[in-house]
């Protein structure tokens, strides 16, 4: 892969995860205009996350049967489509189908990344696959102050038409610059999934790092889902400002690159620990209250996003060697694993935040990160 095919991957995949990202801000000012409650707002989020798990469970593994460029281009348009009607839903009901069936389309991301795995050298496959990685980061991160900015200065509504016709001008990207790939693996559909229950009973480690992961990011949509209700009502921020403080996260995008050079050098292992050790002391300082309780947030915010994102990219790295034929697979399963977990971070985030406050989310978090440190100490030890 040339650096200038590399960097249209990463520019792909940050567009299109984004789609999956552009509501949570905003939560508490969609809840009100389609008729959601203040408690189940962030209903919007998890079943966006729920859709996309079911979506990389049913529909990623495809990406081992038919022709990647077309599966591509097919997901992106339906993605388009929802967030129009996103934008256009005055209902609960209607609102929060969309947002599963958006969740389900937004898939075509991690069709796009087995792909880079497949057409990168080995030696440099870590290097490439966390240099897209950081592209899809970004694209997390940024999704959220751009979201707020927008629905801030032109309505929440806004945002969602935006959406939509950056992922139509991603998807003619798409179509007329990738490489095609057709897979050689020949099977039916049923056969294929029954292919993802055998994968996972055979590799331990994509069972480990799909666990590891999982817990990961459940602490991290917890934090993100539950900081700009925190932001809104305890320090009296807007929109503009939300979107602001969310820009800090994106620091964190740095360690996707940094992960995939540690994991082609052999370090996995340690930068695991490591991950994982500042993912469980990350929400200690989001505690501190105070004149500077704002910046001891950020400090969190930043800690976070950088060891969840360098955790996932070493996942990634370890489970792309066990089966080069079934990439696509392998990645569907770790990513439904990892999304089925940000799904219950951002579902506990709303009763969390009003049931005990900030220090509800701050121990939850830190917990679940720490329970993810104990389980890599005990396979470690086996």
């Amino acid at each position: 892969m040339s650096g200038a095919l590399v960097g249209l991957f990463a520019l792909c995949a940050g567009v299109l995860v984004a789609n999956l990202y552009y509501a949570q801000p905003i939560i508490e000012l969609i809840a009100p205009a389609v008729g959601l409650s203040a408690q189940s707002a962030s209903v919007i989020v998890s079943l966006t996350q729920i859709g996309y798990a079911v979506g990389l469970f049913f529909l990623v593994p495809l990406a081992d049967l038919h022709e990647n460029r077309r599966l591509l281009t097919i997901s992106g348009v339906a993605a388009a489509i929802n967030l129009a009607g996103a934008a256009t839903a005055s209902q609960p009901g209607v609102f929060l189908l969309v947002s599963l069936l958006l969740g389900l389309s937004s898939v075509s991301v991690q069709i796009l990344i087995p792909l880079a795995a497949h057409l990168a050298p080995e030696a440099l496959r870590g290097r490439t696959v966390g240099t897209i990685m950081g592209g899809l980061l970004s694209g997390i991160l940024l999704s959220r102050p751009l979201s707020s900015m927008l629905a801030q200065y032109f309505g929440w509504r806004a945002v969602f038409y935006i959406a939509a016709a950056t992922t139509l001008i991603t998807v003619g990207i798409i179509t007329t610059t990738l490489p095609r790939r057709t897979p050689q693996h020949r099977a039916t559909y049923a056969q294929l999934l029954v292919s993802l229950w055998h994968l996972f009973t055979r590799y331990a480690v994509l069972r480990q790092r799909s666990l590891y992961q999982a817990l990961l990011f459940a602490a991290f949509s917890l934090f993100w889902t539950a900081a700009p209700l925190e932001l809104a009502s305890h320090y009296g921020l807007s929109q503009s400002q939300i979107g602001v403080f969310a820009l800090v996260g994106a620091l964190g995008a740095v360690a996707a690159p940094v992960a995939g050079r540690l994991a082609d050098a052999g370090h996995t292992r340690i930068a695991s620990f490591l991950a994982m050790i500042a993912a469980a002391i990350s929400f200690v300082p989001g505690i501190a209250g105070g004149a500077g309780g704002l910046y001891w947030l950020a400090l969190t915010g930043i800690v976070l996003d950088f060891a969840v994102q360098m955790n996932m990219v070493l996942g990634q790295r370890a489970i792309y060697v066990l089966d080069a034929a079934s990439r696509g697979r392998l990645n569907a399963l770790y990513m439904t694993a990892i999304f089925a977990g940000g799904a219950v971070g951002s579902a506990l985030a709303s009763t969390l935040y009003t049931h005990f406050g900030w220090a509800g989310v701050v121990a939850a978090g830190s917990g679940l990160a720490t329970v993810s440190l104990v389980a890599l100490a005990i396979a470690s030890r086996r």
